[in-house]
């Protein structure tokens, strides 16, 4: 049975049927709280609660730590992006573990940011050490998978498309949402994976509505092209893609054709023109939120519910 870990500033707590149980560990990072394991089954089994409304919940996933994204990994989101799904191949890309933020947090967007966009995505919190060379299988995947969390992957795209820079659009202070649970799961719970629906509306809009049916590379495949490189461990952060939704889309093929033609700058200049009219940017003082879970709501990572805040 799957377990919702809650943080505070100050503390750590299990939500449960009746509101949210304290831990008692003296662990300060999700690292060293996945090594308690015995704390949080002592809490899950509490009967002192507190309001689960009361909390000012943090993130759950605690910095610094490696946070890895996959890139592209919806069908939908692919051809939305005017590519063949079955032509890309698996990728990753990097965020500075400095740009989570909570589920209550505001998303602050830098002056110089224009094109704020937004990406609901499965966050995978890693529950032990991924050395390369891991063996990953079908199997074994809960060894090394401890829970999952609801993210937001906030992109600057004036930043990302003309620099082909992920690293910095996708990285500025609160542009990684996470929470409000790390919510644990066992192997039976994992395997339902294919069953979660990811939710994400602004202003009560929806916007983003899929199931993972529709993820072109599951976490195990993820995995094994991962630790052919990439060393992880307890406590990191795997962001798994968005689905189609989000503000940027493709141009016409039309447009995309006359735009090849042009000089980089001319291209982008109207390229950037025409994105300045999207009216699914976000804007300041827009309401975000995000949820993710099954149909039946037998596993449900919460709801995470964010305001845009623009510098001045």
């Amino acid at each position: 049975m799957s377990t919702s870990v809650l943080r505070t500033a100050d503390a750590w707590w299990v939500q449960t049927p009746t509101g949210a149980v304290r831990i008692d560990t003296a662990a300060t990072t999700t690292r060293q709280l996945l090594a308690d394991r015995d704390a949080i089954a002592r809490a899950a089994a509490g009967s002192e609660t507190v309001a689960v409304d009361s909390l000012s919940l943090v993130s759950p996933v605690t910095s610094p730590c490696r946070v890895v994204a996959q890139m592209t990994n919806f069908a939908s989101h692919v051809k939305d992006s005017g590519m063949d799904p079955a032509t890309v191949p698996l990728t990753f890309f990097r965020k500075a573990s400095g740009s989570i933020s909570g589920p209550q947090d505001d998303i602050l967007r830098p002056a110089h940011v224009q094109l704020l966009d937004y990406e609901v995505e499965i966050g995978i919190v890693f529950g032990r050490d991924m050395p390369v060379g891991s063996d990953i299988a079908a199997e074994n995947l809960t060894e090394f998978i401890a829970g999952l969390v609801v993210t937001n992957d906030v992109s600057a795209r004036d930043v990302q498309l003309p620099k082909t820079q992920f690293y910095e659009a996708k990285s500025y202070p609160t542009f990684t949402p996470v929470g409000p649970a790390l919510v644990l799961l066992d192997a039976d719970e994992l395997r339902r994976f294919g069953d979660l629906r990811l939710r994400l509306w602004v202003n009560g809009q929806a916007r983003q509505d899929m199931t993972v049916a529709d993820m072109i590379y599951r976490p195990v495949e993820a995995l094994r092209a991962l630790t052919r490189f990439q060393r992880m461990q307890a406590g990191d952060l795997l962001l798994t893609g968005t689905p189609v939704g989000t503000a940027l889309s493709a141009p016409p093929k039309l447009a995309e054709i006359i735009g090849s033609l042009l000089p980089p700058k001319t291209k982008w200049k109207m390229f950037f023109r025409r994105q300045a009219e999207n009216p699914k940017y976000l804007r300041d003082g827009d309401v975000v939120e995000a949820a993710i879970r099954t149909d039946d709501g037998a596993i449900d990572l919460g709801r995470q519910r964010t305001v845009v805040r623009y510098a001045r």
